[in-house]
């Protein structure tokens, strides 16, 4: 019977795991050292050398070569070649302990324990006591290592969190497990912990490429690069792919098209296809692509993530850059299908594409959805981009940037939102409060500073700035004025480079005109979206009623829905021509003619939000 590759390959010392330096380098210094602590933890994707480095480190610690060394080395009549093999820590791989380690057979200072089928307390229990006893040798440790540590339940850890923070002399544990995140925090505090790195599709091509050039085997780098691709990160499962593409057929090698047959790859060929099949826009042919794929017996999940590779990498070149592990025969294909999809439409399948796999997992009819997601593909030259359509509210060339409107949404408006603060010219005392932004809090020193800030450069205006904020002296007008010349207060809006604005307010119907000279103006539920642009830029369509006409000193925009409601209330409700006095009403009279005497205390009182008391 032959040994798999991953078995007969795998490294006997620290220097050959793959990419895992970080962690065989420490481990070789501790040892070295004899610095080597009583607990560690070992964490990573399948495949990428937890058990192996475990297997490595209780190698070195029991060789028997090495535990020569140390002894030689200690000595006066040391020589060169055991004092540098001490002094690199690293296993031979050839004595009997090392070889039994290696192999993975019994070993009595070497414990390997498997914690899916022994996680529960009791086994916990048992390990507790079986590491009491003693090394078989004064120079050797008693090694234990736990594969899938995650596995052991929490009444398990709990057991074992006293051996684990005062063990036995020469007693080291080693936690290997792929979900990190189900260890206990109390039981990570008491070892040390090393997360290993997945190994790139680089490293497992020149590993694949060392193990075959060793075995004689032929092999192609475009084979071994699909290899490398499935193998998704894991060398363990790249050289099991390999042993099963060696299987098939009679003669030994690797090649495109054997690794294609026995692991079920979709060619490439098929994924320039249903690309041409998206640029082309011919969205009748998705079906009869997918349909031939899905008779073949290919799973539909693969061809999924095999589209996301390709988008991926022809977004990649149409960016200007070069995308990695791709073959050269695909790589010219997509360099030839550059200008046929644009970076933005790309961008949008891929993100349409990440937003489905989730559903697509989940789904009992994947052919479906991949169907309909391939033909939103082909039909995405008939979708309109929101700034367009922006644009087309403009009045060519005019308008704020459509982005600039779009990041800042305005507020809709509603029944029962306060209206917006007056010019200064026209302000009452003590204005109404509105909803503000947050800020970080301050003093009061610095309120009042800023407070009295901004009450001097309110002084220091010119007056021709104020006049002109200013509105038209004169009786407001009627609901049948502004009625009537409506269309001129769209036209003043439009002219200032508003047209959006412009086909908003054209929208909006005056409805009322309260004494002191504030318009109420009503929109359609239906027009929602003009009626957030409108109440988004209520100064702007103030601005242009107060060039229109006169007495006109504020603006609000409500539902006409609720402005009937609110009407039909009004109207219903008793009349009472008196009024009640309170103890509030009073203390606000006399705040509001106090801070009409003094400009610093009107802004100490709005910025402070002050109350008289006395």
């Amino acid at each position: 019977m032959s040994l798999a590759l991953a078995r007969k390959y795998r490294p006997r010392n620290f220097a050959t795991v793959a990419v895992q330096s970080h962690v065989a380098n420490t481990l070789k210094g501790a040892i070295a050292s004899g610095r080597v602590a009583h607990g560690y933890l070992l964490c990573g994707p399948r495949g990428t050398g937890k058990t192996t480095l475990a297997r490595v480190l209780a190698m070195a610690l029991n060789c028997e070569e090495l535990a020569d060394a140390r002894r030689v080395s200690g000595t006066a009549a040391a020589t060169e070649f055991s004092a540098a093999m001490a002094a690199a820590g690293e296993p031979c791989g050839k004595c009997t302990s090392c070889q039994r380690i290696w192999s993975g057979s019994a070993s009595l200072d070497v414990v390997e324990i498997d914690a899916a089928s022994n996680g529960g307390v009791a086994d916990a229990r048992e390990l507790r006591e079986r590491a009491m006893y003693a090394p078989s040798g004064d120079d050797r440790y008693k090694v234990y290592i736990i594969d899938e540590a995650h596995m052991l339940s929490r009444d398990a850890w709990n057991a074992l969190l006293k051996v684990l923070e005062e063990p036995p002399p020469r007693v080291v544990f080693v936690f290997a497990t792929t979900e990190a995140q189900k260890v206990l925090p109390t039981v990570i505090s008491r070892l040390q912990r090393f997360d290993l790195k997945r190994i790139g599709p680089a490293e497992i091509r020149e590993r694949l490429a060392a193990v075959l050039t060793e075995e004689g085997v032929r092999f192609e780098p475009d084979a071994l690069a699909m290899i490398a691709g499935a193998a998704d990160g894991g060398l363990r499962d790249a050289l099991s792919l390999t042993d099963q593409v060696l299987s098939l057929g009679e003669t030994a090698e690797v090649t495109a098209e054997r690794v294609r047959t026995a692991l079920g790859l979709v060619p490439e060929e098929e994924y320039l296809l249903l690309l041409d099949i998206i640029a082309q826009r011919r969205a009748v042919d998705v079906f009869g692509a997918v349909q031939r794929q899905a008779d073949g017996g290919v799973d539909l999940i693969l061809l999924l993530a095999g589209i996301g590779r390709i988008l991926r990498a022809q977004l990649t070149i149409a960016l200007g850059g070069v995308p990695p592990e791709l073959s050269e025969r695909m790589r010219l294909a997509l360099h030839e299908r550059k200008g046929q999809l644009s970076a933005g439409d790309l961008l949008r399948m891929l993100h349409a594409l990440l937003e489905m796999e989730p559903m697509y997992r989940r789904s009992g009819q994947p052919q479906l959805l991949l169907e309909t997601l391939l033909v939103r593909f082909a039909l995405l030259d008939r979708t309109v981009e929101l700034e367009e359509v922006i644009k087309g509210f403009g009045t060519g060339g005019h308008d704020d940037p459509p982005t600039r409107r779009v990041a800042h949404e305005p507020r809709v408006a509603s029944a029962h939102a306060m209206p917006p603060s007056p010019p200064p010219a026209v302000a009452p005392a003590i204005a109404p409060s509105a909803p503000s932004v947050v800020a970080p809090p301050r003093s009061a020193t610095q309120q009042v500073a800023e407070a009295a800030a901004a009450a001097q450069m309110a002084e220091q205006r010119p007056a021709s700035r104020a006049a002109a904020a200013a509105p038209r002296v004169g009786p407001p007008p009627s609901v049948d004025q502004l009625t009537a010349r409506w269309a001129s207060v769209s036209d003043a809006i439009k002219s200032a480079g508003r047209g959006m604005l412009a086909q908003a307010v054209a929208r909006l119907v005056p409805a009322s005109v309260s004494a002191h000279g504030s318009v109420a103006l009503t929109y359609d539920p239906a027009d929602d979206t003009f009626a957030r642009a409108a109440d988004g830029a209520r100064s702007d369509i103030l601005s242009a009623l107060q060039a229109c006409f006169d007495g006109v000193t504020g603006v609000t925009v409500v539902s006409s829905v609720n402005a009937s409601a609110n009407a039909n209330a009004r109207a219903d409700a008793p009349r009472d021509t008196t009024k009640r006095l309170t103890a509030h009403d009073v203390q606000q009279q006399r705040t509001e003619q106090l801070s009409s005497t003094d400009p610093l205390l009107e802004a100490a009182v709005r910025a402070l939000d002050l109350e008289l008391l006395d």
